[in-house]
């Protein structure tokens, strides 16, 4: 800066601060625009959460060079510009909003133009800031990405509600069968008299019968009970023409 006068200083430093602190800052030109306009123009940008201000282009030039921003290409002509602050609540400022009321504007009011800008410390040509302008708001955004959040918790929540209903039941039938295991593994008791004895289980070994009852027949292969002593063997034939 050839002149370095305090007030100079102080506007340097301050567009600075505005460019390094801004969420995007559009930067417009205002030739052939009255004072009406220009102050209509203020309302709208201030309403779509924007601060229109007019700088000289050299001293924007060497606030954003002391922020490594190169947008000298910008710097024609008188020049305006819209930043893009926090809220006073501290939540983000709305960049889409407010390059939607600047190129709403310009068709009005063909006497102002837009160059381009900066956003996250990005150089944004014309083509860019009026693509910008045709992203959805911000808060179009922010539900749907609540939107899906919530969807997504749901199927989870889903999924998770089945699965815990799955793993139940496969508990139940794991103790159900356990249980039933157990009893088979584990050794019976004798039978009372004038009581039937429980099945065993397939391979465990049968329980002796009681007194008062007959014992089960032998499977096939099995070596057969002696009969009783009421019953005797019937004898066998003798053999024919032998000696007596």
């Amino acid at each position: 800066m050839d002149d370095p006068r305090p007030e100079k200083v102080a506007i340097v430093a301050e567009v600075q601060d505005r460019l390094d602190g801004a969420q995007a800052a559009i930067l417009t030109e205002y030739r052939g625009m009255n004072v009406a306009q220009m102050t209509r123009l203020r309302r709208q940008l201030r309403e779509a959460g924007g601060e229109y201000k007019v700088y000289k282009n050299t001293l924007v030039r060497f606030a954003a060079r002391n922020l490594d921003i190169d947008i000298d290409a910008l710097l024609t002509g008188p020049t305006a510009i819209a930043f893009v602050d926090r809220k006073v609540d501290g939540s983000p400022g709305d960049p889409v909003g407010v390059a939607r009321t600047l190129r709403t504007y310009a068709r009005e009011v063909p006497a102002l133009i837009v160059k381009g800008g900066v956003m996250g410390g990005q150089t944004l040509t014309a083509d860019d800031a009026r693509a910008l302008a045709d992203l959805p708001p911000r808060e179009q955004v922010l539900a749907e990405v609540a939107g899906l959040f919530t969807a997504t918790a749901g199927q989870i929540a889903g999924l998770l509600d089945a699965a815990a209903r799955d793993v139940l039941y496969a508990v139940q039938a794991l103790v159900d069968k356990r249980g039933g295991a157990l009893e088979a593994d584990a050794q019976p008791e004798s039978a009372s008299a004038g009581e039937a004895p429980v099945p065993a289980s397939v391979g465990a070994q049968a329980e002796p019968a009681s007194a008062d009852e007959a014992p089960e027949p032998a499977s096939v292969g099995a070596q057969a009970e002696p009969a009783s002593a009421d019953e005797a063997p019937e004898p066998a034939p003798a053999d024919e023409g032998s000696d007596a």
